[in-house]
Parts: structure tokens; sequence; C-alpha cells
């Protein structure tokens, strides 16, 4: 098979907007590149690495991008879809800057791009005591770090990502010992191992997207998870009562959702559903502008809001009942 490359050089400031504009007009392969982040993987995570590449770091000098891939094959539209999303990006965010926004294509083997984006990917500490590590990798961590091994693919997340990393830090101190984890719009699983590594009894991922629950039962088992420990299914507890009803039966103590803000605002009527009376409700993936829709959302659900995290762009709130 051939496959598009399209690299689209943007800026570090508004790299992570960019990515989400992109992930919900349906572009899910592309591969992230960001001078700033590296830095501050090299800042943070040093006690890990006695020597980086001269090579590597020469490279990322200067350098945030987005390399997408389409399928060359029926690509035209979607290259029309990306030529508009591209060209209205700046109007509709016009405080946030994105840089050139310019696209070079290039065409490459299917075998090229699945694997050669592998070699830039380094360990990922994460809060206090979590530690996002790629499959292919072994690492010692000389401080203690709790593990959180991954087979990375190009599509479900892997916590470099703002909002995913809020979500792992407030995991670190919301379980505390034996709790049963929901993560509704599971992804990759990277929420529910979270919990079970930090000492949840139990976690069940729950997606729309039946890929969704492959990868996340397949990277459970990578950390030693599987049922009745761990749970991966697939499901719409926003539109489906039926399956909303079974896969709430007995409650969570936490339940997370790493979510667009749209889709948070049409599952806070159900989240109460899934909660334990004393149980608490995190939910990220929440731009800084449409904080107040989700926290009214909540609210008009019958939840309240105990906690909240934020960064230049992004929000995560901590509810309860």
């Amino acid at each position: 098979m051939q496959w598009l490359e399209l690299t689209i050089k943007t800026d570090s400031r508004g790299l992570e907007l960019l990515c989400t504009e992109l992930t919900e007009a349906g572009f899910d392969s592309f591969v992230v590149e960001d001078r700033e982040e590296f830095a501050e993987f090299l800042e943070t995570s040093g006690d890990y690495w006695d020597y980086v590449d001269e090579e590597l770091n020469e490279k990322m000098q200067g350098l945030s991008q987005v390399r997408l891939y389409l399928e060359a094959e029926g690509a035209v539209e979607r290259l029309e879809l990306l030529d508009r999303l591209l060209a209205e990006l700046p109007k509709r965010y016009p405080h946030s800057e994105f840089g050139e926004l310019t696209v070079t294509p290039e065409n490459v083997p299917e075998e090229d791009w699945e694997n050669s984006w592998k070699k830039n990917f380094q360990p990922l500490p994460v809060g206090q005591r979590l530690l996002v590590v790629p499959r292919w990798m072994s690492v010692e961590d000389r401080e203690g770090r709790l593990p959180v091994i991954l087979d990375l693919g190009l599509t479900f997340g892997t916590g470099a990502r703002d909002s995913t990393r809020m979500c792992m830090e407030a995991l670190e101190s919301l379980i505390r010992g034996g709790e049963r984890v929901a993560d509704l719009g599971s992804g990759s699983g990277i929420l529910s191992i979270s919990a079970l590594r930090l000492g949840a009894e139990s976690a069940v991922g729950i997606d729309v997207d039946p890929m969704a629950e492959d990868i996340a039962r397949g990277n459970a088992a990578l950390n030693g998870y599987s049922e009745p420990v761990f749970r991966a299914c697939t499901g719409n507890v926003i539109e489906d009562r039926e399956a909303m009803e079974r896969l709430a039966e007995g409650g969570y103590d936490v339940v997370c959702a790493n979510i667009v803000a749209g889709v948070l605002i049409a599952l806070a009527p159900v989240v109460p559903c899934f909660l334990r009376p004393e149980g608490r409700f995190l939910c990220s993936g929440i731009l800084r502008e449409r904080e107040e829709e989700v926290r009214h959302s909540l609210e008009q659900a019958g939840l309240r809001i105990i906690g909240c995290q934020r960064t230049e762009e992004w929000c995560c709130l901590i509810a309860a009942k």
C-alpha cells in the first residue's frame, strides 16, 4: 500500500490545538515532532539517560511539525478538507500562534512510516510516580516510578499531551488502593493501566471504537493485567441506554473521560449512573474556552466541581455527586 506523508510546519504554541482539530476532523494517523516538548523531556528526565544522541538533538532544533499520513488512493477529498481546516484555524483561534501551517507532501511505503517514528520516542515521566514506556524499550527506573507499558500507535493516547498528563497526575491523588475504575473513551487504555499501577482493584475501558477495545486489552496484557482485573469493551453509553446500564452496574469509585468538550457535555447526564456515592469523575480534553460549558453541563447533571487543573490551553476537572 502507498501512503502520502504530509509534513505540516507549525508553532509549538499552537501544536496541541492543531492536533485536536486534526483529530476531530478525522485525521487520526499522525506523528508530532516538537522541540519544546523534547527540551522539556531532557530537563525533567535527566536521571534516566546518560547520553542523548547529538544528531537527534540538532535535528530537533526549532522543530514543530506534524507528519500526517493518508492512503494515497482516494486522498484528494481529504487533502481538500485539510486545506480548508488549515486556512480556517488562525481565524477561529486568533489568539493562538500556529506558525506557517505550510504542507509538504511525500510518498512513502507503508513499512517505512509504521516503524520509523519509533526511534524518536523516549520514556516519559508523568507526575510523581508514573513512567510511560514503549513496549520495545527496557528502562531501569532509579527512582521507583511505576511503568505504564504501551504498544504505542499513531491514534490513541501516549501521555505526552497535556490533557492525558493531567488525568494521570490527578489519578495519583484519587487512587489510594482498592478502587473500581471506569474509563469512558479509553483509547489505548493508558488511564486504566495507570489506575491499576497506582493500586486500583479493577478497571474497565469503554470506547465506541472496536479497534480501541483490542488495543487497550493488548496494552493491559503488556502490564500483566487481564480479566477480571482489566476488562475492555465496545459501547456507546450516551446513545445506548441498555449498554450504559449494563456497564454502570455496581458503580465505580473513579470514572475517567479524556475526550473533547462536546462529547463530555453529551456524556454528563449519564456520569452519575456510573458513580458510587463517594465516587469521583475525572475529565479532561477541555479547551479553556469551553471550560464553562463543561462545568455547566456537569452541574446540570447534579455534580459539583471539587478540583481543577489548567495549562495555558487546557483544563482538567474533578467532580463529585
